[in-house]
């Protein structure tokens, strides 16, 4: 075995987990910007192999309580689903340690855990069919309904503030106020877009506030590359649950469709080439709506459209921020990255403003469709 990439001691660091077979070959895995992903294959009868990651403790400060998050979540998940499924196939497996824990600290400070291998998956970075749009909607749907019954309270925050409205416009505040890199008078257009919407962006925290919303255990980073798909093209498993915590489902709907919806990537130049995949929005709302017709609250439906308005807002907000501070947060690959990223959310925006109530309309059509549906099956049965 190569013992050494990238500088750290594989052979040392293995020893640590109770995986009880040779380990032939270790190689770099996947392209995740935030931990190190390595496929640790084996000798092992069974065939089977692991990931290895080293997590980002600069971003993830508490590892303790995220690994505690992940390991809750991760037997509620298998408990779930043993009835009428495959655990090992359909939720992350973590490898314990041998200090009984499911991280490991090495000698230089960095944390590690290990979780099964997953064979015959995949996974897209981009929706292109109406089929993967249903099942990532079943997918990230289903996730919230088998973890409904959980109470929020359990798990840390791990990234406190996370999708806070108020907390992003306020960092975007103190960076007008502070203008550290002298770029506020270019982006006055810009600023005045964002903050006249400013107070109709918090009505989801407001109304979560006022406990018209309930706060439930969301996953917050429901990119459509967090989903493993069968070889069918079916949905497997939801991984990267490292930001899994208390949350607002309108949250997890909205970020989703910021992706899927879009004809052009994040980071854009050519705004005219921003349009809306509104076939593939419908599809990703039935296969979510299927999962979680027996939970939502009216108010719930309600505040799912506020969060496909939500979450390519806030996404703006943030490169905006990060602009006027000098790029400091996002990598950039070439100047004004930032403000080209800002430019293509809030183009994207202004496009689902201007298709806000066809959007709304099949969102309200599809809880129709399926509660007549269920209501069908019902009367069948007695």
């Amino acid at each position: 075995m190569n013992t050494k990439i990238m500088g750290y001691n594989f052979t040392e660091i293995l020893t640590h987990f109770n995986i009880n077979s040779g380990v032939p070959e270790v190689k770099p895995f996947g392209s995740g910007h935030i931990n190190d992903t390595f496929l640790v294959k084996t000798s092992a009868e069974n065939g089977r192999d692991y990931l290895l990651q080293k997590i980002n403790h600069f971003v993830f400060k508490n590892i303790e309580g995220l690994m505690n998050n992940m390991v809750y979540i991760t037997n509620h998940l298998k408990k779930k689903t043993i009835e009428k499924g495959d655990p090992e196939k359909e939720v992350l497996t973590l490898v314990e340690c041998d200090n009984g824990k499911y991280y490991y600290e090495d000698k230089q400070g960095n944390y590690w855990r290990m979780t099964y291998f997953l064979r015959d998956t995949q996974s897209y970075d981009l929706v292109t069919t109406g089929q993967q749009a249903y099942q990532g909607g079943v997918a990230f749907g289903r996730f919230q309904y088998l973890l409904c019954d959980l109470y929020p309270g359990v798990l840390v925050d791990v990234i406190p503030d996370f999708l806070n409205i108020e907390k992003r416009l306020n960092d975007l505040e103190k960076a007008i106020e502070n203008d550290s890199a002298g770029r506020v008078k270019s982006v006055k257009h810009q600023l005045e877009f964002l903050l006249s919407r400013a107070d109709v962006m918090k009505e989801i925290l407001v109304m979560g506030k006022a406990g018209v919303l309930p706060l439930r255990i969301t996953h917050n980073d429901t990119k459509f590359n967090n989903i493993l798909l069968d070889k069918n093209n079916n949905i497997q498993c939801v991984i990267d649950l490292d930001t899994v915590m208390p949350g607002y489902v309108a949250y997890d709907f909205g970020d989703a469709i910021r992706s899927i919806i879009n004809t052009a990537v994040e980071d854009e130049k050519d705004l005219d080439a921003i349009q809306l995949n509104i076939p593939l929005f419908s599809e990703f709302t039935k296969g979510y709506l299927s999962q979680t017709i027996s939970f939502l609250t009216e108010q719930e439906l309600k505040s799912l459209m506020k969060g496909v308005m939500l979450l390519p807002y806030m996404q703006a907000v943030r490169f905006l921020t990060d602009y006027l501070e000098g790029d400091v947060y996002y990598k950039i690959h070439f100047a004004k990255h930032n403000l080209q990223r800002t430019l293509a959310q809030i183009q994207l925006l202004k496009m689902l403003e201007l298709n806000k109530k066809e959007l709304t309309d099949i969102v309200e059509s599809e809880w129709l469709n399926l509660q007549n549906s269920l209501s069908t099956e019902q009367s069948a049965q007695l």
